[in-house]
């Protein structure tokens, strides 16, 4: 067994309680290689910001739980070769059992999803209780992050077709029965880089589709029944159209992309929510580099050449994320 301590990370115990009470939301930025991981560490550590380093089931099957193990270990290592010793977590994203939790947690996780959102109510409750109460152990002390209601879109091997949204009816109960350490709710966001169908959207003048605001009406009543707990919001890419334009100019497709606008992100941040989710942006963001590269020059067959302004690209998104969305800069 290998604890989290020993590997220089932190669990989301303390982040919580500080972002909760200044108002701002820590960035959970999903990853599956060097290139993604230097980016976050570079761009957290320039703007001074906490971090979550997230991996869902399959990027830890692509990576290798070994290596993934050493490479959080590195990122805490390279964060003070930086300059600053920023907090940062290594977080399993939509953990699906108990034996799943059980092989992260033991391999260094600091923080763990048991996603039971899927399961009937009951059994909800008692896979995440089974996974508390290993988790909150004097042995390992990690916390865990439940889910209820079920965001629509695809991510890795979470799919759904449609929503359904939180209950404010059941947080309580399923907080006070399972124990858990903060809760991922379903007010609109989605997973992908198509959150709304185009017939769920209005157009503007310039014939950009504007998607439906998030339901802050069910936020807001999740927040009286649940004072002073943490709320975690999935799905919440903004997928910029700069990247999207860029990837279908150099012969890529993205039909119908768009996101959740920054504005209704930057509100959330000031709420309860104080772990925001993205991972389509930084997808889009390196694929839209690696297409230019491509493009423009197509006898380019080193690696480093394509994925490195990937990785540059994505260093200036999550600065701008940090400084002018999540209000994260300066709070490490």
């Amino acid at each position: 067994m290998v604890s989290y301590k020993d590997l220089g990370l932190v669990n989301t115990k303390d982040l919580f309680a500080k972002a909760m009470a200044g108002k701002y939301a820590i960035p959970a930025y999903n990853f599956n290689n060097l290139e993604q991981l230097q980016a976050i560490v570079q761009a957290c550590v320039e703007t001074k910001s906490p971090v979550i380093l997230q991996v869902s089931s399959g990027a830890r099957k692509y990576a290798n739980a070994t290596l993934l193990r050493n490479m959080a270990k590195g990122a805490t290592e390279y964060a003070k070769e930086l300059g600053y010793d920023i907090p940062i977590v290594l977080h399993l994203d939509h953990g699906d059992s108990l034996a799943l939790c059980k092989e992260c947690i033991e391999s260094g996780f600091s923080s763990v999803m048991i996603d039971g959102s899927h399961l009937p109510y009951e059994e909800n409750v008692a896979l995440t209780k089974q996974v508390v109460d290993f988790a909150h152990s004097q042995e390992h002390y990690v916390t865990v992050e439940g889910e209820l209601g079920i965001l629509a879109g695809i991510e890795d091997d979470v799919v759904a077709e449609h929503h359904t949204y939180t209950e404010p009816d059941e947080v309580e109960d399923f907080v006070k029965r399972t124990g858990v350490d903060s809760l991922a709710i379903s007010i609109g966001t989605s997973h992908g880089a198509t959150k709304f169908t185009p017939d769920q959207c209005t157009r503007n003048a310039d014939g950009v589709l504007v998607p439906p605001e998030l339901r802050f009406d069910i936020l807001e009543e999740i927040e009286k029944r649940l004072p002073g707990f943490p709320i975690v919001l999935h799905g919440s890419s903004s997928v910029p159209m700069e990247y999207v334009r860029i990837i279908e100019q150099f012969g890529g497709k993205v039909p119908d992309a768009v996101g959740i606008p920054e504005e209704q992100l930057r509100r959330a941040a000031a709420s309860a929510v104080c772990k925001i989710n993205i991972d389509s942006d930084g997808r889009l963001a390196m694929t839209a580099m690696i297409r230019k590269v491509f493009a423009e020059q197509p006898s380019e067959f080193d690696p480093r050449k394509y994925l490195g302004p990937a990785r540059d690209e994505l260093k200036k998104l999550y600065m701008y994320k940090n400084q002018n969305v999540l209000g994260s800069a300066g709070k490490a």
